[in-house]
């Protein structure tokens, strides 16, 4: 008896995901527990493990379809590498089959989409109704380019509109705009840029990569946020003299005794916390035509991943010391990198700090993490000449920037953060006595 694959709970308000690869192929064997697929969602990335011992039978959504909660991907056969054959998901009727669309390349849905359409009767004689018979992809493209697919010619079965009419309808310009549908919402994410086509020669050195679902949302929150917050970048700078030294004594004896290695991150979201208790403005967010002050404090930590920026959050950081700030960051970031963060543990930050000096950037103005109405910007540290009680010093300095949403957060109030921040970063006993 066959044991069914299906998409796992993916969290609080996720509901689908996408099909990043199959790790095994329909009659290899597998053993229970093993991934055999990987889901991306618009937060993290996820293995779905094999329910049972045996060999993957059919494979029921191929890579890069979009799959919801609860949705059967495929199954586990008895037995130990017994071929089996992929089924398709719905058989096609007879008269359909012979004039199957060729498939478009790099559109597995709308190909089985269109097959799946083509199969079905069509109730006026063949010819398909204004907005029936269009594929997810081709209603996609109008909706985010406002081009009307009645006005597009198709060169698809029965003179259907495929995707590629749509696009090179787009690229070409000159299409009727496609009516308004004021019962479903606009679409969030940043209107798709249709380029011209590259020279022959261009075009054959080029390769063209599907965005992942972390990519897309990762582009749309950014976009949101410099559209919808007034949103501003203050600047100072820090020396970081005194934060040094005192890691430089204790570095070995903290990692000796919390099993952790002693950052600088403790010491900024420490510092960031007493700021947040001093200027409650910057960890408050809009709703509707209320502001909500948060009166805890969850600091999100921006991590970079090959699959791009991630925001883990360390909850209640108030409440934790250095160590167990250190620890649970450590553990993020570990985790982060391997994909192995749950969706939860990105959601409900009150304040982000994110770091580009590990990248060796000198100065940045970081953008917003909606709905949240500050992010602290760290850098490089570097050592540069400044003025010490009328003398010249080389001090290793590091500049800050706070993005802040100017309808929350006052300049005032802006500048006085940036300012608690610096002043518990130079003299580290302030973070001890909580002054």
């Amino acid at each position: 008896m066959a044991t069914e694959i299906r998409v796992p709970t993916l969290g609080e308000s996720v509901t689908e995901a996408t099909i990043g690869r199959w790790f095994k192929k329909p009659g290899e064997a597998v053993k229970q527990d093993e991934p055999v697929v990987e889901l991306e969602t618009d937060k993290v990335t996820l293995e779905v493990p094999a329910p049972a011992a045996g060999v993957l039978g059919a494979i029921e959504a191929g890579d890069g379809e979009t799959v919801g909660v609860g949705a059967l991907l495929g199954s586990i056969e008895a037995g130990e590498g017994a071929a089996a054959k992929e089924a398709p998901k719905e058989p096609a009727k007879k008269e359909a089959k012979a004039e199957e669309p060729k498939p478009i390349k790099d559109d597995a849905n709308e190909t089985k989409s269109r097959a799946k359409e083509d199969a079905k009767p069509k109730a006026n004689g063949g010819a398909a109704p204004a907005d029936a018979g269009l594929a997810p992809s081709v209603r996609r493209i109008s909706d985010e380019a406002g081009i009307d697919p009645s006005t597009v010619k198709g060169t698809g079965k029965d003179g259907r509109v495929t995707k590629g009419d749509m696009l090179a309808a787009a690229e070409g310009g000159g299409q009727a705009k496609a009516p308004e549908r004021p019962s479903a919402p606009q679409p969030q994410a940043p209107t798709p840029q249709f380029r011209a086509p590259s020279a022959t020669d261009d075009a054959a050195r080029e390769e063209r990569v599907r965005m992942t679902k972390l990519r897309q949302t990762i582009a749309r929150r950014l976009k949101d946020a410099q559209n919808t917050a007034a949103m501003l970048t203050t600047f100072n700078e820090v020396d970081m003299t005194e934060v040094m030294a005192l890691r430089a004594k204790y570095k070995d004896t903290f990692e000796k005794k919390h099993g952790v290695k002693l950052g600088f991150m403790g010491f900024f979201v420490k510092a960031v916390i007493q700021a947040l208790k001093d200027i409650p403005s910057v960890n408050a967010e809009i709703d509707g035509t209320d502001l909500v002050y948060k009166n805890y404090y969850h600091v999100g930590i921006a991590v970079g991943t090959e699959r791009g920026l991630v925001v883990p959050v360390v909850r209640d950081a108030d409440l934790m010391g250095l160590a167990g700030i250190e620890k649970t960051i450590s553990d993020f970031g570990r985790r982060a990198r391997d994909g192995k963060l749950g969706i939860e543990e990105m959601q409900g930050g009150t304040f982000t700090i994110t770091n580009g000096g590990i990248y060796g950037s000198l100065m940045s103005t970081p953008i917003l993490n909606a709905p949240q109405s500050g992010i602290l910007g760290m850098h490089k540290i570097q050592e540069r000449p400044m003025a010490i009680g009328g003398k010249v010093e080389v001090r290793p300095m590091m500049y800050l920037a706070l993005s802040y949403d100017h309808r929350i957060v006052d300049g005032k109030e802006a500048v006085t953060f940036l300012v608690r921040v610096k002043e518990s970063l130079e003299d580290p006993a302030r973070l001890v006595m909580d002054l």
